[in-house]
This record gives C-alpha cells, sequence and structure tokens, in this order.
C-alpha cells in the first residue's frame, strides 16, 4: 500500500513536471494558449489589489508625512535663524554707515578749524553719578584723554570730558543744566554765556547792556585760558527767540544747538586747537529754503447770456 501511494505521487509529480515544460515551451514560441488564464486571473485579482491600494495609501501618505516632518521642522527653524541674522546684519549696516557720516562730518570740522582730535564711540548713555546728562565713550587716558577737554560732534559741540578712565571717559553733554559755555555771536565780538537746560534748547545771557542779539544769530565758542575746557570757533547754536523785558541789564534768549543729542553714535575729543583762532571758518552754511511750487489756474470765462 505504502509503495502504491509512492508511486502514485512520483506520476503526479512526473506529470506536473511534464505539464509545466509543455507550456514553457509553447508560451516561448508565441502561442497564446496562456493568455485568457492570465487576463482571467488578472481580472479576478483587480479589485483586490483596488481594495488594498485604497487601504493602504493613506497609510503610506501618514507614514511620508511623518518621515518629512522633522525635516521640514529643521527647514523652517533654520529659514527662520537665517532671517533673523539677515534682519540683523541689517540694522548693523545701517548703523555702521550713520556713524561712518558722523565721523566724516567730524573730521571736516576738525580740519576746517586745524583741531587735533581722537575719535571715539559712544558706548553708554547717562551716568550713576552727580551729571544728569551724560554719554560714556571708549576712549581714557590711555589715547590721551583728559578732564575739561572739547567734545565735538558732526555738526558742533557736545559736551566736555568731565571723568577719565584708562579706556573710557565720562561727557557731559551741553545740554545738562549744570553745562555753561562762553560763547560769541558770529561775524562780532558779542559775548555772552550759554547754559544748558536739560533739552536741546540753552539759556543765553549777554554780558554787554549795549550788545544786542537777533533771532537767527550763529553763537560761536568764544575759547577758554589754554584752550581749556573750550576751543575756539566751535559751532554751539543758532538764536530763536530774544527776551527784550523792560529792566533786563542786558538781553537774553533761546538757543537752539546745532547738535541733535538723541542720536550721537560717534564723537572726537579735541586734544590740541590749531595755534590760530579759526574765526567764523566754522559757521554752518544757512539753508537754501525749499521754493513753494506755484500754481497756474487757468479760469475758462463763461459765454454771454444771448438775448
Amino acid at each position: 500500500m505504502r509503495y502504491g501511494g509512492e508511486g502514485r505521487t512520483r506520476l503526479l509529480l512526473i506529470i506536473l513536471i511534464v505539464t509545466a515544460l509543455f507550456l514553457i515551451t509553447l508560451d516561448l514560441r508565441g502561442v497564446a494558449v496562456l493568455d485568457g488564464a492570465r487576463q482571467g486571473t488578472q481580472a479576478i485579482l483587480s479589485p483586490f489589489q483596488k481594495a488594498g491600494n485604497f487601504i493602504l495609501t493613506p497609510v503610506k501618505n501618514f507614514v511620508t508625512d511623518v518621515t518629512h516632518l522633522g525635516r521640514t521642522r529643521n527647514q523652517i527653524e533654520k529659514l527662520r535663524a537665517d532671517n533673523a541674522k539677515l534682519k540683523a546684519d541689517l540694522i548693523n549696516r545701517k548703523n555702521a554707515d550713520a556713524q561712518l557720516k558722523q565721523l566724516e562730518s567730524i573730521l571736516d570740522l576738525a580740519g576746517t578749524a586745524g583741531y587735533k582730535v581722537v575719535n571715539a564711540k559712544v558706548i553708554s548713555q547717562g551716568s550713576s553719578q552727580s551729571f544728569s546728562q551724560t554719554v560714556t565713550i571708549d576712549i581714557g587716558s590711555n589715547a590721551g584723554i583728559k578732564k575739561n577737554m572739547t567734545v565735538l560732534s558732526q555738526t558742533g559741540i557736545a559736551g566736555v570730558v568731565k571723568d577719565v578712565f584708562p579706556t573710557t571717559a565720562l561727557v557731559m553733554l551741553a545740554t545738562d543744566p549744570s553745562f555753561k559755555i562762553g560763547v560769541r555771536i558770529a561775524g562780532t565780538q558779542q559775548i555772552g554765556i550759554l547754559s544748558g537746560r536739560g533739552s536741546r534748547s540753552g539759556s543765553l545771557q549777554l554780558l554787554d547792556n549795549l550788545t544786542t542779539v537777533n533771532v537767527g544769530d550763529v553763537l560761536l565758542a568764544r575759547g577758554s585760558v589754554a584752550n581749556r575746557p573750550f576751543v575756539p570757533g566751535v559751532p554751539v547754536g543758532y538764536v530763536t527767540a530774544v527776551d527784550n523785558s523792560a529792566g533786563e541789564i542786558a538781553q537774553s534768549g533761546t538757543v537752539r544747538y546745532y547738535t541733535n543729542f538723541g542720536g550721537l553714535g560717534v564723537l572726537a575729543v579735541v586734544v590740541a586747537a590749531s595755534s590760530t583762532n579759526p574765526g567764523d571758518a566754522l559757521v554752518p552754511p544757512k539753508p537754501v529754503p525749499t521754493p513753494i511750487p506755484t500754481v497756474t489756474v487757468y479760469v475758462t470765462p463763461s459765454p454771454s447770456p444771448t438775448e
């Protein structure tokens, strides 16, 4: 019985092998016997393939999205960091350009008057000391800076050195209420005292009752003995108002400083003045008024009424 079963198995195997070889031979020769079987099999399996794709496609997409999510977030963070860096670079560039412009104006001012100056950057505003309106600059005694030296901005007087340290110095601004400077009216020898009053405007008091001052007059630093604390000829400001109150010994007025104290980035300390007084050489040119555009209106006469 066992032998008979093994014989049938061998016979079935041989039949299957021969049938397979026969079908392969027909397929290689191009006989279209198997096309129908293939198409039938494909027709049967096609709905199952479509169902599988319908079910598995969202899963595949979800897996793909999860895979790329971390990479996308990293790219977004990198773009944000690059954008922040570009903004910072742009701000730094604008600040550098503004400081360069200030420095060029200071050097032109000092060169015209023959002042020897040392340039400095403003590194902080204000002070914990008694001076209410000050700035700290990044140069000190190591650069030859001493107390009571004149400090220039791009347009004129900025203040005076009050304290000096090895690598920094404290500058009292001309706006400080305790700041005072001897001035003269450009084009004359009429003199007065200008005092700070906490803003960009200062108070002028003339010293001679025969002296008159007018709105628009330009004030220059009169200069001090040995050029300290102030060298002569530095532009200070211009008169914006005059007080002619009765009973006053001399005229007084309000002066607008040339220096914009809210935008100080670069200053210069005058370490040596010229051997000659620059006189009125530093008087700023008067601004050219902007012409008001004219508009021509053409009026068309109305026709005369006919009778």
